[in-house]
């Protein structure tokens, strides 16, 4: 394990990795999630009615007229399956499968769509309780560097000065989403195809292999004023996240704190994941 400083790696002795199942996959122990969207049948409606539509319907029946089947004989998820043997052999081989044959470019957008879609019902901005669900690990974020703050101001040397944890694009993307980013002004539906072609949310961008989200500190030691020593820089896959609340690439510390004052205050994933208990009734007798 190391850490660079001054452009030189200092190795520090690092004790075995902690699996916290809790923390990093939220969306397993929230029971309102589980209810409302990953078991609810109804959940991912604009996903299935996006599949009978009439963009994929249009594929449908191009690649039925390519590979010389009748249309029946194939449904919109074996058209994905299709798409995906493509997309993940050029991705992770680096190799053209004859299955990329059958797709243009307007089909990947449709297909792209179909994706976000999920994504967007799933664990976006569709329903709400997907991103509140990730409220401990934002808060868990602010408890690291609330401590390397408070060891600074003390002229302490910072216990900890890197944390690593690892989860998946399913832990991210509702992250991000309580966090305000890639949000649209209008939600993304089986209907709004055309008027969404320019879209913020795009799962792929945002997520894609080893997809990662980096929050730095920095201590400026020449601050003018108490409230400028410290400063935080977003980073997703390596590149420069603008702050949510000022669109500037570094923030104040105590600004951004600000700006998620709700959340770090009031969003308690335990009330938040608590699902509502129905009113039982009994006769009188």
């Amino acid at each position: 394990c190391a850490y660079f400083r001054h452009r030189v790696i200092e190795y520090m002795e690092c004790g075995p990795p902690k699996i916290n199942d809790k923390l990093m996959r939220f969306f397993d122990h929230c029971e309102k999630f589980l209810a409302e969207v990953e078991r609810n049948a109804t959940a991912l409606y604009h996903v299935e009615a996006f599949k009978t539509g009439p963009e994929m319907q249009n594929i449908l029946k191009k690649v039925a007229a390519t590979l010389k089947v009748p249309v029946n004989d194939l449904n919109a998820d074996l058209i994905q399956v299709a798409f995906f043997t493509c997309s993940f052999d050029l991705a992770i081989k680096g190799i053209k499968s004859p299955w990329c044959d059958v797709f243009d470019i307007d089909d990947a957008k449709v297909l792209e769509y179909l994706n976000d879609l999920k994504q967007y019902w799933k664990r976006g901005y569709g329903y709400t309780i997907n991103s509140r669900s990730s409220c401990t690990l934002f808060q868990d974020i602010f408890q690291h560097l609330d401590k390397a703050v408070e060891q600074k101001q003390r002229s302490q040397p910072v216990s900890s000065p890197v944390i690593l944890q690892f989860g998946h694009a399913e832990t991210l993307l509702p992250l991000l989403s309580l966090m305000g980013y890639f949000k649209d002004k209008e939600p993304l539906t089986a209907y709004n195809y055309k008027e969404q072609m320019h879209r913020k949310f795009r799962s792929g961008h945002i997520v894609p292999y080893a997809s990662n989200l980096i929050f730095v500190l920095y201590h400026c030691e020449n601050a003018k004023t108490p409230k400028e020593e410290f400063r935080v820089q977003l980073l997703l896959n390596e590149k420069v996240l603008p702050s949510a609340h000022s669109q500037e690439n570094v923030s104040l510390y105590e600004d951004l704190k600000n700006h998620y004052k709700d959340i770090l205050q009031s969003c308690q994933t335990s009330e938040e994941c608590e699902l509502a208990k129905a009113n039982s009734t009994s006769d009188e007798l």
